[in-house]
């Protein structure tokens, strides 16, 4: 019995052992393609790229979505930053989805709003709006009040109420440098509509001074678990969304920071309302109806704009959100299962689609399984030291270097912290990734799978502090 356990567990670490070799080669694989986008992002000077956008009249007007729950503590900062974007033409609508706190009345209070007539558009169905506010001191700034119904929900129901052909979907509890909108419709602009999604770099805003809704000074946060977050957006932004954008294969556009054809979405039928991932399925959605036209259309990372997002702070409220993006990513994976492996979708179907499987989804359990192993096997001697060696290097090479290498990649390409200190900082911690951060999203992603079977798609809630100004 000893000698079965013992060979299926060498089995099973060798399995891990060559998962983990794929996985890795396929993030050097993705760098590899992102790296010229990165190189040539560093010689670049940024605002000779914009300034002809900022003064054409051709410039494309957008709807800036804002859609809140619960979000008093940051939802005015949020609307000060929309206000402040450099822009010739564009509108903030706030959706508060049936808040339970003060969300509404901080915002009629400080942008002086009055009740307006309702009568837009209805591309979608969505649950009842109650009322529509207009503000005195900024005329393109527009609140709608409706019952709750979830982010998806409360997206569409902005679309409904929006007037421009084209939309930016941004989180309550974001805010944005005065140039992202610029940055993120230049490749619209630019390709004639050729373009017809774009996505930002969201950034992670805890610790940092703000002053008058924008970034006056970058800091690292004081709590490790913060820290280990801002590491894991460089590896997923600069290393995973450039790689598959520069294919034309990317899946995700962040829902806290995107701009959209707004013909585009009302034609796949906007927001999925059953999924607490309705980002990334709704971008599937184009994805497949661009394919199915047989469209050359084309859904873009761009890295350069940034926008800035309070990340969780507390062990609770991280784990919450990753278990609800794992949710989402599988609720979206199983939704679109007939694209997987399918030569029709090119690229998505073959690669992306399985990539999101293999890579995204299911690396949390050949994960799992590997700790068990490694611990279990080396405690009763069902596997040898020099198997357990190579498992454990593996695993440090697929997590903490791979993090590592994004850290220095975000130094060589934009020198967003001041100080030589927080960069060193930041590449110490993330060595140490393997030994503590990643046992913890590997369970939590774990128990997201698991969270699949349940059908309730709900706002995904953290305790905020609140993105509020000199946030030291």
């Amino acid at each position: 019995m000893a000698d079965s356990i013992a060979l299926i567990m060498q089995v099973l670490a060798y399995v891990i052992i060559f998962y983990m070799i794929f996985v890795g080669v396929t993030y050097i694989v993705l760098f590899l393609i992102a790296g010229p986008r990165v190189k040539k992002e560093s010689k670049l000077n940024r605002m000779e790229q914009i300034e002809e956008v900022a003064i054409n009249q051709d410039t494309f007007p957008v709807s800036v979505l804002v859609p809140a729950y619960n979000e008093e503590v940051g939802i005015v900062s949020t609307v000060r930053s929309m206000l402040g974007l450099n822009y010739p033409q564009y509108e903030v609508i706030v959706i508060d989805d049936g808040s339970k706190d003060s969300t509404s009345e901080n915002v009629i209070s400080q942008f002086s709003m009055k009740k307006i007539d309702l009568a837009r558009r209805k591309y979608f169905e969505t649950e009842p709006v109650q009322s529509a506010y207009q503000s005195d001191l900024y005329p393109q700034l527009f609140l709608i009040i409706k019952e709750n119904g979830g982010k998806a929900d409360a997206l569409n129901a902005g679309i409904n109420f929006s007037s421009y052909p084209y939309f930016s979907a941004i989180d309550g509890d974001s805010i944005l440098d005065r140039d992202a909108l610029l940055k993120t419709m230049k490749p619209i602009i630019d390709s004639n509509g050729q373009v017809t999604a774009t996505g930002g770099t969201v950034r992670i805003a805890n610790g940092s001074t703000i002053v008058r809704s924008q970034i006056e000074k970058i800091n690292l946060p004081r709590q490790p678990i913060v820290i280990m977050q801002i590491i894991e957006y460089f590896r997923a932004f600069l290393i995973g969304r450039l790689g598959l954008s520069r294919m034309n294969i990317l899946l995700i556009i962040s829902g806290a920071f995107g701009v959209f054809e707004k013909n585009r979405v009302i034609k796949v039928g906007g927001y999925n309302r059953d999924t607490v991932g309705e980002d990334m399925e709704l971008i599937v959605r184009m994805h497949r109806s661009i394919k199915d036209e047989k469209s050359d259309q084309r859904i873009e990372y761009i890295q350069d704009p940034v926008c800035w997002t309070e990340a969780p702070s507390s062990v609770s409220s991280l784990r919450s959100q990753r278990k609800r993006w794992q949710r989402g990513l599988a609720e979206t994976l199983w939704t679109h299962k007939r694209m997987m492996f399918n030569p029709k979708y090119k690229g998505i179907g073959l690669f992306s689609l399985p990539y999101y499987l293999f890579v995204e989804l299911l690396s949390s359990v050949f994960e799992l399984l590997g700790y068990f192993i490694l611990v279990f096997g080396l405690l009763f001697s069902f596997i040898s030291l020099e198997v357990a060696s190579v498992m454990f290097l593996v695993t440090v090479m697929y997590g903490s270097l791979l993090s590592s290498l994004a850290v220095l990649l975000e130094e060589w390409t934009y020198h967003k912290y001041p100080d030589g200190k927080s960069v060193v900082t930041l590449f110490a911690w993330a060595l140490t990734e393997t030994f503590w951060y990643r046992p913890m999203m590997v369970l939590w992603r774990c128990e997201g799978l698991i969270l699949t079977l349940k059908k309730n798609a709900e706002w995904g809630q953290m305790n905020r502090k609140g993105i509020s100004e000199n946030n030291g």
